[in-house]
């Protein structure tokens, strides 16, 4: 499908469905094998327009990374609202494995591909993909630090708060391997329980 449209201001394309589109192609296929000329094809865009607006892949990307971020960090909150920590945590992995597990083939964690190949992306791109994994560490810090979770937990929110980011990567390099949805929902439910001990044995009193 073609991205292209009437003229919009002085650029003849709408931005919002270009940098969705070349979103999905950097998404699907990482940073490094994602060419300019790719966007141009996904989009309909010519790579000489592209080049015009945005100067170069990486700008182009951190600007659809932008877009990731803010849908991605959306949808944690979303997630996280729930005053349960179990049932918040719970609905966060389930929609973690959802993102990455989407598409045909799988489109796996745009975050984590980017963090594999930040040696040749650039440093612009190693502090975006930096703060995000901040705001998301952020995010699950302060959801965890309600007087509720904090008597369920097993540590102190803030060493809680990494360990759920760090496997959520490890959820990443799993998808990549065996593609498999309910097993990564499986060890997630059993990664919450035993980061919230204490909520299983008031379950099972």
């Amino acid at each position: 499908m073609k991205y292209l449209l009437p003229m919009v201001g002085t650029r003849q394309f709408d931005e919002d469905l270009l940098l969705e589109a070349a979103l999905r192609a950097f998404w699907q296929n990482g940073f490094a094998a994602t060419s300019m000329i790719d966007v141009a094809e996904v989009t309909g865009v010519q790579r000489g327009s592209l080049y015009n607006a945005y100067g170069d892949k990486e700008r182009l990307f951190l600007l659809a990374y932008e877009r990731y971020s803010s849908q991605f960090l959306d949808s944690v909150r979303l997630a996280l609202s729930n005053p349960d920590p179990v049932v918040a945590l719970t609905t966060l992995f389930k929609g973690v494995v959802v993102n990455m597990s989407e598409g045909a083939p799988s489109r796996g964690c745009l975050t984590t591909k980017t963090a594999l190949e930040l040696p040749i992306a650039g440093k612009a791109i190693e502090a975006r993909v930096r703060r995000l994994l901040e705001d998301f560490t952020a995010l699950i810090r302060d959801a965890l630090s309600t007087p509720a979770a904090r008597r369920k937990l097993s540590c102190d929110p803030s060493i809680a708060a990494d360990l759920v980011v760090t496997f959520t990567r490890g959820l990443a390099v799993m998808e990549r391997a065996f593609r498999n949805p309910r097993h990564l929902e499986k060890m997630s439910e059993q990664f919450v329980r035993t980061l919230l001990p204490d909520a299983r044995r008031r379950r099972d009193v």
